[in-house]
């Protein structure tokens, strides 16, 4: 029988993804939850688990498509309930209930229930009950009561379309061509070496570009990839200014990890009151103990850095500063105080602004938060976080100083009371001593919803986390 897959709900209410790359083709047999498509969504790069053993039969949405939750993307020929697996397609309407019993699919875990429902996905559903029957050959079944989820139509804008003259060249439907189909990590990496992927031949499945695509192509110019990066930046200025890469503006629609920050950006800074401060404090004593550390044999192998130690910094203020770890619920009218920390790490990755966070935080060892940090920067940058990873924050922290920027007004996590912008470190003259020495110097910005932290809350702890900074060993008298 023919089975149809549609797009689930790949969680926090996302209504629709973007299909990168299907793993498989028509006519391939699949078994149980192997992957056989990459996805996009507004959060992160989920691979999509097969929820049948059986044939393609159809694929019915291209790389590059945006599909709405509940749409069918793909269709299986599966064996039916006695084994045999028919040429044909089951009739139109067949239920899932077999001997008048209802009976659902599995659903995928992590991906959200199966959607069985036709028609377009709803934002909400009510139930009602229903009589579904289901045609058996040779006899007469009576209705089964089940319950039907009503879909509400989803109301989409009109999209405005615009003369093809006033289009810039290179985007005219004469000169469209498909997006070259890749994966975030590797566009990451052609971006990197200043490799346009449409002069890229993939050998990946179904022409897919992949990491050793860019590579050999790279190898294969007669320029290095730095070298041939900047003769590209200078030929474009050289030639007629920023206007030569094709027309005077470039349009690029709002969509996926963009359109989902700037969203809740705005819901942040215009529910919660921000209030920030800034802390300059000398952290020599924490980088001659980071230094200390790479070298001990203790951390051989982990990847220590100064977020590290501010990210461990923060986990202990918060014990003695527990508003800072709190969360405003206007609908119940209640302050909820988290007696865990879900610490939030804002990374910058090729989709934008992404903050998974490290669940447990505050019962890790400074070598599980190394690696944690690790792992969890690392999995972000290739666009693979799981949306599990991206929600359940219970306060971040952001390094600018990553950027050579010394300080900042972070806005907050939607739902979080608190975010730490840190630093770059810099050495500057600085009182020590009784003497002015060269320091190395960090400022520390603490943005916080002034409905929950007052000043005094807030300053004690931006103060408690920089003393610890400022020595170490004041960890001793905190805990």
């Amino acid at each position: 029988m023919i089975k149809e897959f549609r797009l689930p709900d790949l969680g926090e209410g996302l209504t629709e993804s973007e299909i990168l790359s299907w793993k498989v083709a028509v006519g391939d047999t699949v078994t149980l939850n192997q992957v056989i498509a990459e996805v996009e969504t507004a959060k992160a790069v989920v691979e999509l688990p097969s929820p049948f053993a059986g044939v393609i039969t159809a694929l019915h949405e291209e790389p590059g498509s945006i599909v709405e939750v509940g749409k069918p993307i793909v269709s299986f020929e599966v064996a039916d309930d006695g084994g045999a697996s028919p040429s044909g397609a089951a009739p139109a309407g067949a239920a899932t209930a077999a001997a008048g019993t209802a009976k659902r699919e599995p659903n995928l875990v992590g991906y959200g229930a199966v959607v069985e429902s036709s028609g377009r996905p709803a934002r909400r559903a009510r139930n009602f009950i229903t009589p579904v029957v289901e045609p058996v050959r040779g006899s007469v079944v009576e209705p089964v009561m089940t319950e039907t989820p009503v879909v509400e139509p989803v109301e989409t804008e009109p999209v405005e379309t615009l003369p093809v003259e006033s289009l810039p060249v290179g985007t005219r439907p004469a000169d469209t061509v498909e997006r070259p189909r890749s994966t975030p990590p590797v566009r990451k990496l052609a971006k990197d070496l200043g490799v346009e992927l449409a002069a890229v031949a993939g050998t990946g499945a179904g022409g897919l570009i992949t990491r050793e695509d860019v590579q050999n192509f790279v190898g294969g110019g007669e320029l290095s990839a730095p070298v041939r990066h900047l003769s590209a930046v200078s030929d474009s200025v050289s030639a007629a200014g920023l206007g030569a890469q094709g027309g005077r503006e470039v349009r690029t629609p709002i969509k996926g990890v963009r359109k989902f920050t700037a969203a809740a950006m705005v819901a942040s800074a215009f529910t919660a009151p921000h209030a920030t401060e800034f802390l300059t404090v000398d952290v020599t004593p924490t980088m001659d103990l980071l230094a200390k550390l790479k070298a001990s044999r203790a951390f051989s192998g982990y990847k220590l850095t100064p977020l590290t130690l501010v990210a461990k910094a923060v986990l202990i203020a918060l014990r003695r500063n527990p508003s800072l770890n709190s969360r405003w619920e206007e609908a119940s009218q209640e302050i909820v105080q988290f007696n865990y920390v879900n610490l939030g790490i804002a990374a910058a990755t090729p989709r934008g602004l992404t903050v998974p966070n490290i669940k447990d935080a505050d019962t890790l060892s400074l070598l599980e938060l190394s690696e944690a940090l690790t792992g969890l920067t690392e999995t972000a940058r290739a666009g693979k976080t799981a949306p599990a990873d991206l929600s359940g924050g219970t306060i971040s922290i952001t390094n600018i100083g990553v950027f050579g920027i010394d300080a900042g007004t972070p806005i907050l996590n939607p739902g979080e009371a608190g975010i730490l912008a840190m630093g770059a470190v810099r050495k500057m003259p600085w009182e020590f001593q009784g003497e002015v020495a060269l320091r190395q110097v960090m400022t520390l910005s603490l943005s916080f919803d002034h409905r929950l932290v007052d000043g005094e809350q807030g300053s004690r702890f931006l103060a408690d986390v920089g003393a610890i900074l400022a020595e170490p060993g004041m960890v001793l008298t905190m805990v």
